[in-house]
């Protein structure tokens, strides 16, 4: 086990970011399978659930659960997938030193996705004080995927406008992305600022169950 190499937030920081890019996705689109992040608030009794999915074969979840965060991803062109390897397996040491309460969820739901399908796995046990990575063995200079993956996670207004600009292929009200970021109540005239062809109504009822209303 060693200290992330990554620059994450707190996990309480995390967690809101993934609920506001869920919540930005949702609004400049209705069809849910073309959003690249998703959170489900209620995916168990005690644990919420982070998703990001590019349509292209990659993605990341994220577990928010009373034990701390484990979050895992996938790139399907790593050469440490285990779609690589002659017996599909987990690239030795992903998941070695995961703490068994943490890992736990990540095998909780195979209908939501593959724990099998990962190249890189970091997490932070609720009395932790930094995040955690595994020690992938003989993996030196191979890319796990997780610079590119995390890179979705847009830690401000300005690189998610750019982002979804393009992903969406609208033009981005910046001023609209900046009061989400703030974490303030959404309103049917932000909805209509970011995206005009939403229909208001049902972007509403989703925001409901993700709190912003």
């Amino acid at each position: 086990m060693k200290k992330c190499e990554h620059p994450l937030p707190e996990p309480e920081a995390l967690r809101m970011l993934w609920r506001k890019l869920a919540a930005l996705d949702l609004i400049m689109s209705e069809t849910k399978w073309l959003r690249v992040h998703l959170y489900e608030p209620d995916w168990t009794a005690e644990a919420t659930l982070g998703i990001v999915d590019n349509g292209a074969g990659d993605n990341m979840h994220v577990v928010f659960a009373p034990e701390g965060v484990v979050l895992k991803g996938f790139d399907h062109m790593s050469a440490m997938s285990p779609h690589a390897r002659e017996e599909y397996e987990v690239w030795p040491g992903i998941y070695d030193e995961v703490p068994a309460g943490l890992l736990a969820y990540l095998r909780r739901d195979p209908d939501v996705f593959d724990a099998d399908d990962t190249t890189f796995c970091l997490w932070r046990s609720s009395d932790d004080a930094e995040w955690r990575a595994g020690e992938p063995a003989d993996a030196e200079g191979l890319d796990d995927g997780a610079d590119f993956l995390l890179g979705f996670l847009e830690p401000t207004p300005e690189e998610y406008a750019d982002w979804a600009g393009t992903y969406f292929d609208k033009p981005i009200s910046l001023s609209a992305v900046q009061y989400i970021y703030n974490g303030q109540p959404v309103t049917e005239a932000v909805i209509a600022e970011l995206n005009p062809e939403r229909d208001v109504a049902a972007a509403m009822e989703e925001l409901k169950v993700l709190g912003f209303i």
